[in-house]
């Protein structure tokens, strides 16, 4: 299994543990009912791919993924019981990644969701640079800029800032950001390590606190300001 995470939105939950038992062997997969659940999920997880059916009663998958690309660029490939062009064409316009009709084989859900990972993936590739208002950071040789100076920052703060900035929006407790930042390391930390690098970090940016807010009662996010 990689450390790749799934997030499978479907209010039909016979095909909701269909689709899980298809990709558990080889993904980290979470699930819901609920599109309104989903859109509060991508942003407190670091979600890679969202499979996401568009016949549901509350919200409807058309709705869930338009209110999902209002803050998340994360991948979504839909399920669809509708072979219409017209439906696709929806779907994509409001910022779909890939579309599957049911009924479908365990081995096109899979090839599908990989043809998206990697066309995911190969669009991060594409640049080492990521640029936001006066930041910048060089993911080739791990440098931050602000204002195009120099700022010089550890491996843990640098990784710390990547990991907040490429999940612009999404907030996240210093629970995960310890474990996910600190992983094998976690057990030699508390989570005051987080609110310590988190300090760090806005002073060195200068007007950090532009860039990583305190939610309150929740932990951090990523989130330019004014």
């Amino acid at each position: 299994m990689n450390n790749t995470t799934i997030l499978v939105v479907d209010d039909e939950v016979a095909l909701l543990d269909l689709v899980t038992s298809f990709l558990k062997k080889e993904y980290n997969v979470i699930t819901t009912t609920s599109g309104m659940e989903a859109i509060q999920l991508i942003q407190t997880k670091a979600v890679d791919l969202i499979i996401l059916d568009v016949m549901m009663e509350k919200m409807d998958g058309f709705t869930a993924c338009e209110k999902i690309r209002e803050i998340s660029s994360v991948p979504v490939l839909m399920l669809t019981a509708r072979s219409g062009e017209e439906d696709k064409i929806r779907g994509l316009k409001l910022g779909a990644d890939d579309y599957i009709v049911k009924p479908f084989s365990p081995r096109e859900l899979v090839a599908r969701v990989e043809a998206v990972l990697r066309r995911s993936s190969g669009q991060k590739a594409a640049s080492n640079i990521i640029k936001f208002q006066d930041l910048e950071l060089d993911k080739s040789g791990r440098m931050v800029y602000v204002n195009h100076e120099p700022v010089n920052v550890t491996k843990k703060e640098y990784d710390l800032l990547l990991f907040l900035l490429e999940h612009h929006g999404q907030v996240f407790s210093r629970e995960h950001l310890h474990d996910r930042i600190w992983g094998m390391d976690a057990q030699m930390g508390t989570l005051r390590t987080v609110d310590t690098h988190i300090k760090t970090l806005r002073l060195k940016l200068k007007s950090g606190e532009r860039y990583i807010k305190t939610v309150w009662g929740v932990g951090y996010k990523f989130e330019g300001g004014k």
